[in-house]
């Protein structure tokens, strides 16, 4: 097996706004599957599309170009420009038409900058608006049919221009009563309750989502014993790839969270991720340790690597060419976010952006 192939399964981080002799050369070496992007790697519109085309060019295979683009305060474009309204605010001016403005003008300046796939939408229901979970602000509804509507029409929207979505957080993190950046959450949900709110959303959006993203939650009426979501071949292969029947590309959330970094070493949490059926291990901070999966990806059994290296291909044929990019174009883009916010806000609430460090969770300051 070439070595260059195993690095397929790898989704990393990267240090910093442009690209170092090491980390370039780390990044040739391993030949990550893709890129995640954050607040530190952004400084300016000309900058990112510099980074992004640097990062394509040193790749042999097509990389994917991601980021957490949701609107609100995830919305890593928001240090350049405008904030889109996030999906709560959103889903209170309750105007279909406004969330697929929304999706559209997300599928257009991402496809400028050179993304292809955006870490949305999130499908989890709003049990309880205020919860110190990471999804304050974050989710489309508080019933399932209201979030297979907004979430629904935004994902349409945002696809048409080009842009791969990605659902999360499967199965459900909507009962979660902490935030897994730190621990481990318990999800004290029974089967029946997940069939009949969480899964029922996800269950809808098999079809209509390109990858999903598993959570660290722990949810124990699939593991007795302590075990995210993430690392469960119960819950990715079994109730994900068999019973709901999705053949898209599976990721876990990041490994770098609290809820896997103090309860793994890195060896199993490699060998648990890819043994439960995921495709793509997300490693967003840690950068430096991606040569280690890599090496540790190489000793784990060939049907596991052959399994998600298919699912990775077919995802890469569906991706989409970046548009031209122009500061011009940007600002054009740019100014429809701001038409957007005052739409939803008003004039006097679009001038207030989020709070830049929210007290539940560092999920906006990565």
């Amino acid at each position: 097996m070439k070595t260059a192939s195993i690095g397929q399964l790898i989704l990393t981080g990267v240090p910093d706004k442009e690209l170092d002799k090491e980390t370039a050369k780390l990044f040739r070496h391993v030949q990550p599957g893709g890129f995640i992007l954050f607040g530190r790697n952004i400084e300016s519109p000309a900058q990112l599309r510099r980074l992004i085309d640097d990062l394509r060019n040193l790749s042999k295979v097509e990389p994917i170009i991601t980021v957490d683009q949701e609107g609100g305060r995830v919305s890593r474009l928001r240090l350049i420009g405008n904030e889109p309204p996030n999906a709560q605010q959103l889903r209170d001016k309750d105007d279909i038409n406004l969330i697929r403005s929304h999706g559209d003008i997300t599928g257009r300046v991402l496809r400028l900058f050179g993304f292809n796939l955006d870490l949305c939408p999130v499908l989890d229901i709003s049990f309880d608006d205020d919860g110190d979970n990471s999804l304050r602000g974050r989710c489309y509804g508080k019933t399932v049919d209201q979030v297979l509507r907004n979430a629904g029409a935004f994902n349409e929207a945002m696809r048409g221009q080009g842009i791969a979505s990605c659902g999360k957080h499967f199965p459900g993190y909507s009962a979660a009563t902490s935030d897994a950046h730190y621990q481990l959450p318990q999800i004290d949900r029974t089967r029946e309750e997940l069939d009949q709110n969480e899964l029922a959303v996800f269950r809808e959006f098999v079809e209509g989502v390109d990858s999903m993203m598993i959570c660290h939650g722990w949810y124990p009426c699939f593991e007795l014993e302590k075990t995210p979501a993430s690392l469960s071949r119960r819950i990715v292969t079994n109730l994900l790839r068999n019973e709901l029947g999705f053949d898209g590309l599976i990721m876990t959330d990041d490994l770098d969270m609290g809820a896997i970094l103090t309860r793994y070493r890195l060896d199993d949490t490699i060998r648990l991720a890819i043994a439960a059926g995921n495709d793509l291990v997300m490693v967003c901070h840690r950068v430096p340790e991606i040569e280690n999966v890599h090496r540790i990806m190489g000793a784990l059994p060939r049907e596991q690597i052959d399994r998600a290296l298919e699912n990775i291909s077919r995802f890469k044929k569906k991706l989409v060419a970046p548009n031209k990019f122009s500061e011009g174009a940007f600002r054009k883009i740019d100014s429809e976010i701001w038409d957007l916010r005052v739409a939803v806000l008003g004039e006097e609430g679009a001038k207030q952006r989020s709070p830049e460090n929210a007290k539940s969770s560092p999920v906006e300051r990565y």
